[in-house]
């Protein structure tokens, strides 16, 4: 969501006059918030939407996204839904890059939820795991056990002695201690706090779908838990845990094995993004406007776990 990538108005210009039917257009506004793709939003003389311009992603990635996105959007999940150029292609190509305009949403984040907001998401979670079981394709997730196990070596270097011990020591527990038992599917596996937009207590949508992929259901709702409860002292609020997983069950009620990998759970989701924050920290990206969130948060709330 980092403004990597510059576009030209000429270019964008040319792209919707020769390729979509969204009107002329009028101008580009970049968003500096995130750390992985380059957001804008694009207003023409008919509606605003969002352009994003994929920084890592291939373009023969980008169709299991667009099509899941839009396979959620015609089943009543609140997210973005793609604008097909008049060909009927969901994706494009801006300044060399993969990219794609999908529908602006209403509403906006929140930095602090309420009780009400935690249950609603939770809820619309579920939706999203239950409908995205009728979606046919399938994608492996990139950031996971192998995944992570790599990073460790590459960071080693950068790493103080207490902090590379606990990483490894919690790398080697989730080895032994996989969830690949659990039901599973489809995963937003990034659901924090500014990746929903809400209107007052409703959801109105997720958003960055970027890291959906195939995975436990229990390991989602930690990662979203992880955000959305934790308090500026990297500790969970037991409240807003609750009302999450309330609103979770309300739709899709966990099962006992769900239940018991739940603590484990929320650990793989901290090693996840401490790595990835880590990651960013220390081989940043170069861009026009970047920011690079605290990785010791995760490693904070990761001891909370044990």
């Amino acid at each position: 969501m980092s403004v990597y990538t510059s576009v030209s108005d000429d270019e964008m210009r040319e792209l919707l006059h020769r390729h979509y039917q969204i009107g002329e257009f009028e101008s580009l506004q970049g968003i500096a918030q995130g750390i992985t793709n380059s957001n804008f939003f694009l207003h023409t003389n008919q509606n605003t939407y969002v352009l994003t311009v994929f920084e890592s992603l291939t373009q023969t990635q980008l169709p299991f996204y667009l099509a899941l996105t839009q396979h959620l959007s015609a089943n009543n999940v609140a997210c973005p839904a793609p604008i097909a150029q008049k060909n009927g292609q969901l994706d494009t190509r801006v300044a060399d890059k993969p990219a794609c305009i999908v529908s602006k949403l209403s509403g906006c984040d929140t930095a602090s939820p309420t009780v009400q907001q935690c249950f609603s998401t939770g809820a619309m979670l579920a939706k999203m795991h239950l409908v995205g079981a009728t979606f046919p394709q399938k994608m492996d997730n990139p950031r996971h056990v192998a995944w992570w196990t790599e990073s460790v070596a590459k960071l080693q270097p950068f790493l103080d002695e207490k902090d590379a011990q606990l990483l490894n020591q919690e790398i080697d527990f989730l080895a032994k201690n996989p969830d690949s038992h659990l039901p599973s599917g489809i995963i937003h596996a990034d659901l924090f706090k500014d990746n929903v937009l809400l209107d007052g207590n409703q959801v109105s949508g997720f958003i960055d779908f970027y890291y959906a992929c195939n995975g436990s259901f229990v390991y989602d709702l930690a990662i979203a838990i992880n955000d959305w409860a934790r308090q500026h002292n990297n500790t969970l609020n037991l409240e807003l845990k609750q009302s999450f997983i309330d609103g979770y069950q309300s739709i899709r009620p966990l099962n006992s094995d769900e239940l018991a990998y739940l603590n484990t759970a929320h650990r793989a989701g901290c090693v996840r993004f401490w790595v990835s924050r880590l990651l960013d920290f220390h081989f940043p990206a170069t861009g026009e406007l970047t920011f690079i969130k605290d990785p010791n948060v995760f490693r904070d709330l990761l001891l909370t776990f044990h």
